[in-house]
C-alpha cells in the first residue's frame, strides 16, 4: 500500500521510531555502499516557497543514494492554476517515483497525496512540516539517547506555525513533554485542531502538552530548548515591528539559558536571525547544536524516501 509522510499526526508511535532507526543506519553508512538504493529512481520536487536546506538535502540525498532529483518552480507554472491539482498529481506520478512538495497551502499538499499513485512528501506546508521534525528527533537522540520518552523540549516564541505544529505531533509521538512558551494572543498560539490531535497522540503515549505565556517560568528540567524564526515567509514586513514587541518576552538569551541546566540542547531550525528569536551568545554558545541539526536534514531525507519506498537496506 501507498505510503505518504504529509503529517507527522498520521504516523504510529511504532512508525516514527522506524524512521529515525533507519535515518541512523544511513548515517552511519558507508557512502559508497549507498548508490545503487536508489538507481532509477526520480523524485519530483514542487516548490512555491523559496528554500536552502530542504532543497539541497533531497537533491544530495537522491544523487548519494543513486537517483535523481527534478526541480519544479511553480513560480513559472502556479500549482492548481492551468489544470487541477488532482490532475497534476495524476500525470506526474505517471513519470516519477516519488513526489516532494514545500507549498502554500497544506489543502493542496493533501490533494496531491490523495490523487498521486506515488508517495508524496509535505516538504513544508502552512500547517506541517515533518521532515524538519523527523530530522530534530534524530538530533535529539544523538545528543540525549535512544529513549525520548519522558525528555521535555521548551519552544519559545510564535506558536503558530507549521514546525511547532510538527514538534507537538513528534513529542507526543515520542512521548515525550512539550511546553510552549508563546504570547497570549491567539495568533501566535496553535491551531487548535493541532492542539487536539497531539492530546489525542499524548494520550496513548504518555506525552504531555502545556501552553504557557510567562517565559521566566522556565526551569531546570528541561532538556531541549527550541525557537524558530519570529518572520516567515509569509508574514508581511508591514507587521514586523508589531510582531516584534509581542514576541521579545519570549526571546531564548542568557537570562533563559540561565534557568535551564547546563546540559539543556538549544536548538533552531534555521535560518536565524541573532538579535531577534535568540541572541548570538546562546546560538553560537556550547550548549547549541543547530549546525549538527541541520546536518542531519540529509541523512533523515535520505531514510524518508528509503522508508516510503519500501526499500530495504
Amino acid at each position: 500500500m501507498k505510503k505518504d509522510l504529509i503529517s507527522l499526526a498520521n504516523l504510529t508511535p511504532e512508525q516514527l521510531p522506524e524512521l529515525l532507526a533507519l535515518t541512523n543506519t544511513i548515517k552511519q553508512m558507508n557512502p559508497a555502499k549507498q548508490l545503487s538504493y536508489l538507481k532509477g529512481k526520480t523524485l519530483l520536487m514542487f516548490f512555491e516557497k523559496p528554500s536552502l536546506r530542504t532543497r539541497i538535502s533531497f537533491e544530495v540525498a537522491m544523487t548519494q543514494l543513486g537517483g535523481h532529483a527534478i526541480y519544479y518552480d511553480l513560480a513559472t507554472v502556479p500549482l492548481g492554476k492551468k489544470e487541477t491539482v488532482e490532475d497534476t498529481a495524476r500525470v506526474v506520478a505517471r513519470y516519477c517515483d516519488i513526489i516532494s512538495a514545500r507549498l502554500l497551502n497544506f489543502s493542496d499538499t493533501a490533494k496531491l497525496a490523495a490523487y498521486s499513485s506515488v508517495p508524496v512528501i509535505d516538504a513544508l506546508s502552512d500547517k506541517n512540516h515533518p521532515c524538519q521534525i523527523i530530522c530534530d528527533l534524530f538530533t535529539m537522540q544523538e545528543k540525549l539517547g535512544k529513549d525520548l520518552k519522558g525528555k521535555t523540549l521548551a519552544y519559545f516564541g510564535d506558536a503558530e506555525n507549521n514546525v511547532t505544529h510538527s514538534l507537538m505531533h513528534g513529542t507526543a509521538l515520542m512521548g515525550m513533554n512539550m511546553i510552549i512558551y508563546c504570547p497570549p494572543e491567539k495568533t501566535f498560539n496553535p491551531l487548535e485542531e493541532i492542539i487536539m490531535e497531539t492530546n489525542k497522540i499524548n494520550t496513548a503515549t504518555g506525552g504531555s502538552l502545556k501552553i504557557i505565556h510567562d517565559a521566566t517560568t522556565v526551569d531546570d528540567k528541561t532538556d531541549i530548548i527550541y525557537t524558530d524564526s519570529w518572520m516567515s515567509y509569509h508574514i508581511n514586513p508591514e507587521e514586523k515591528e508589531k510582531r516584534l514587541a509581542s514576541l521579545r518576552p519570549y526571546q531564548v538569551n542568557d537570562q533563559i539559558m540561565k534557568r535551564v541546566k547546563k546540559e539543556t540542547l538549544f536548538m533552531n531550525c534555521l535560518p536565524a536571525q541573532r538579535g531577534l528569536e535568540q541572541t548570538a551568545s546562546v546560538i553560537d554558545g556550547p550548549q547549541s547544536i543547530v549546525f549538527d541539526q541541520a546536518e542531519n536534514r540529509l541523512h533523515s531525507a535520505k531514510a524518508i524516501i528509503l522508508w516510503l519506498l519500501n526499500i530495504n537496506i
